[in-house]
């Protein structure tokens, strides 16, 4: 089964990207939804608390990510905190989807990864493809305040990421999210077209 990671920095257009394979029959594993999951669990969330402290849970006892957050992303070694704690979980769900799709036939996956490092340094050591999306700056910060994100909360977190330039070191394939949402999905149903016409899928 093919892996096709999506990468990109807050707001560039990863889920786009992501939605255009799926529509072209793909399986998808969002990992920022794997690593919300992953917040429930009891293991999980013990070792937040001992980490970043209660306050970080709310009164039904469940983990409040923008509290999380606001611990988590003030500083690189807080960060590498946080990440010591879930991605071993986040890798232990995702391996569990992989083969679970996999059982059941599909040829392909998507995995949108908004923290991709390097493939050695995150779950993309088995990737065929990685598709990087990018656009300016301050065109992400403006998309996902208007998602609803708090802009200081959207810089604190684009600073934590690696940088469009790694980005496009680390990338097989590179699309310039400049456009309209309707220009980047159909450049990217014409490289899926044209990636499955040269591999044979």
């Amino acid at each position: 089964m093919r892996q096709i990671f999506v990468i990109g920095g807050m707001g560039a257009g990863k889920s786009t990207a992501r939605k255009a394979l799926v529509e072209q029959g793909l399986a998808y594993i969002d990992l920022d939804k794997v690593g919300h999951e992953v917040l429930g669990w009891d293991v999980v969330k013990s070792d937040l608390v001992d980490a970043f402290g209660e306050d970080i849970l709310g009164e039904d006892g469940e983990v409040v990510r923008s509290r999380l957050a606001q611990k988590a992303f003030v500083s690189p070694a807080l960060t590498r905190k946080l990440n010591r704690i879930t991605l071993p979980r986040i890798e232990d769900a995702f391996t569990s989807r992989l083969d679970a799709y996999e059982a059941e036939g599909h040829k392909a996956v998507v995995v949108e990864n908004s923290v991709y490092k390097t493939r050695s340094m995150s779950m993309a050591y088995n990737a065929d493809v990685v598709v990087a999306v990018l656009a300016p700056i301050e065109t992400r910060v403006a998309r996902a305040v208007q998602s609803g994100w708090d802009e200081l909360d959207v810089r604190r977190r684009i600073a934590q990421q690696i940088t469009d330039a790694e980005r496009i070191e680390e990338a097989d394939v590179v699309f310039n999210n400049d456009g309209t949402p309707d220009d980047l999905r159909d450049r990217v149903v014409s490289w899926w077209r044209g990636y499955c016409a040269q591999e044979g899928i």
